[in-house]
């Protein structure tokens, strides 16, 4: 029994991605929806099973395996461009296909259950960022996040002018942006961190797809929480997290609530061990 609620989270999300999976494939008659979720859901089972296990890596391996799955393979061999502008196009020919399915999944109604995990585990940008050196923002905060409401908008114009204007072949044209897209993200989240010491700068204040996370992510079932007889008030939390979430505020409208990504890295560093999922 004790074992069993050790790894009660890594069983959690398999259950639900397995559960995904099947409903998937039954309902489209298509065992890709079978193997995609069943693989996500296994590697993040992984992952969490691998951090209980104090690997100190383990959060990497899952952004590696889902990161490069959905960038390499679905995105550059199979042609789907997973981009918020692959959602948006999808979406206005109905199409509830690959795209449209993994934002439901992902970014706008899996958040209800796990908050902005989708970030800190299997986004192929942040993939790439995490690896800089500037894991803890070195400054306050910037009154930044407006832009990513401009970047949201500008995909949708984008996609809008795709069917107003006489272009043809638009799944080329997709495929083009989509490699542009990335090409164009790794460029300014790379600056970003170097030009604000963050790693995390791009997703804060750029990133398009937090308008969906954002609101979803308020309440979400799985958060991290703090024993507030265990609590210390040392502050190191405050000081690793990467999104500057004000976790030992036990509130949903506590500071950043809605940017907590799972990284962990907060109860990693609790001297008293007071903070958990």
């Amino acid at each position: 029994m004790r074992t069993l609620k050790k790894y009660a989270a890594p069983l959690l999300f398999l259950a639900i991605f397995e559960a995904v999976a099947v409903a998937l494939w039954r309902a489209k008659g298509n065992a890709f929806y079978l193997w995609n979720f069943s693989y996500i859901g296994c590697f993040l089972a992984l992952g969490l099973t691998l951090y209980i296990r104090r690997f100190r890596y383990a959060r990497h391996v899952v952004q590696l395996g889902v990161g490069l799955y959905m960038l390499v393979y679905l995105g550059l061999i199979c042609r789907e461009n997973m981009q918020i502008e692959g959602f948006w196009y999808y979406l206005s020919l109905g199409s509830f296909e690959a795209a449209t399915i993994h934002y439901a999944v992902a970014k706008i109604f899996g958040p209800l259950i796990f908050g902005r995990g989708w970030c800190g585990y299997a986004c192929w940008t942040a993939m790439v960022l995490d690896f800089l050196p500037y894991k803890h923002p070195a400054g306050p905060r910037r009154e930044l996040g407006w832009i990513r409401y401009i970047a949201f908008f500008l995909s949708l114009i984008f996609v809008g002018a795709l069917f107003l204007l006489p272009v043809g072949n638009l799944e080329r044209i997709l495929f083009v942006s989509f490699i542009a897209g990335n090409a164009l993200y790794y460029a300014a989240g790379i600056a970003l961190a170097i030009c604000f010491q963050d790693n995390r700068a791009f997703c804060k204040y750029v990133c398009p797809v937090t308008v969906f996370l954002k609101p979803m992510s308020r309440h979400a079932l799985l958060r991290m929480r703090v024993d507030a007889d265990r609590c210390i008030g040392c502050g190191k939390c405050g000081r690793v997290c990467p999104m500057e979430v004000d976790v030992c505020d036990p509130s949903r409208s506590r500071k950043n609530g809605t940017e907590c990504i799972l990284c962990l890295e907060c109860a990693d560093s609790c001297p008293t061990k007071a903070i958990h999922l």
